[in-house]
């Protein structure tokens, strides 16, 4: 039987052992805190670039007719907000770009009002101040004039408490809609604009309006659909704001 040191290890080996375990350690811990120190430098250095947010100055109009809706068997319907909305944030700068621009549609020939009523700022809510287009779905096409970097779009349909279906709301770089298409809201749940199918609530029209976040998208034109509303099968707009800024 073989004994010695090639079989035992010396007390030096042992020694020598734990030194090089207790470097290895010292090492994975050291290289996880400098990674951890990165990403938190990192992150200081993301939040320091991040533009400040404040308030949007979005005026509200007076409250027209306030009540519950008519033909309330409506599925996929949200709650009645019992709160006030919230501020909504953006950076410092931003206001509405969409007040006196060009508007198209797919109503050539409204049947009440006509097409510069959904920018000319003013949302008040009376029976005539809006514009009215034909049946089945139709759309709104806001012309920004440029790129702009647009952080929210609020919209009215009517002074009443109706149900407008089929609303979707979309940014595009030009005209066709076939750069950088972006949906920032859809209830079309059954593709009837052929926007793809949504799967946002339908919502009751207050005088707040429908505020969509787009998250500082650079576009150049915004687009409205709807199909009718829980009255009738035609489509309103009151008014409709785009928030943004000129992009850099």
């Amino acid at each position: 039987m073989r004994t010695g040191s090639s079989l035992f290890p010396t007390y030096r080996d042992a020694k020598e052992k734990v030194a090089k375990e207790r470097t290895s350690i010292i090492m994975n811990l050291t290289t996880k805190s400098l990674a951890f120190a990165a990403l938190c430098l990192s992150a200081v250095s993301l939040y320091a670039q991040a533009p400040k947010l404040v308030p949007v100055p979005v005026e509200l109009p007076k409250p027209g007719y306030e009540g519950t809706p008519a033909n309330l068997s409506i599925p996929n319907l949200e709650k009645v907000a019992t709160k006030e909305r919230a501020p909504f944030l953006a950076p410092a700068g931003v206001t509405n770009v969409a007040k006196g621009k060009k508007v198209t549609s797919t109503e050539k020939d409204p049947v009440v009002g006509d097409l510069t009523m959904v920018t000319d700022g003013d949302k008040t809510q009376v029976d005539g101040n809006y514009v009215e287009l034909g049946p089945g779905v139709q759309s709104v096409t806001i012309d920004l004039g440029s790129a702009h970097e647009i952080y929210g779009i609020l919209f009215w349909h009517y002074f009443q408490p109706r149900v407008y279906f089929c609303v979707v709301v979309q940014t595009a770089d030009n005209e066709a809609f076939t750069k950088n298409l972006q949906t920032w809201f859809n209830n079309d749940t059954g593709n009837k604009a052929k926007q793809g199918a949504g799967k946002n609530m339908n919502y009751i029209e207050t005088y707040e309006g429908k505020l969509v976040d787009t998250k500082g998208v650079t576009a150049r034109y915004v687009r409205l659909y709807s199909a009718g509303n829980n009255v009738n099968d035609l489509n309103h707009y009151i008014e409709a704001e785009v928030f943004g800024r000129p992009a850099k």
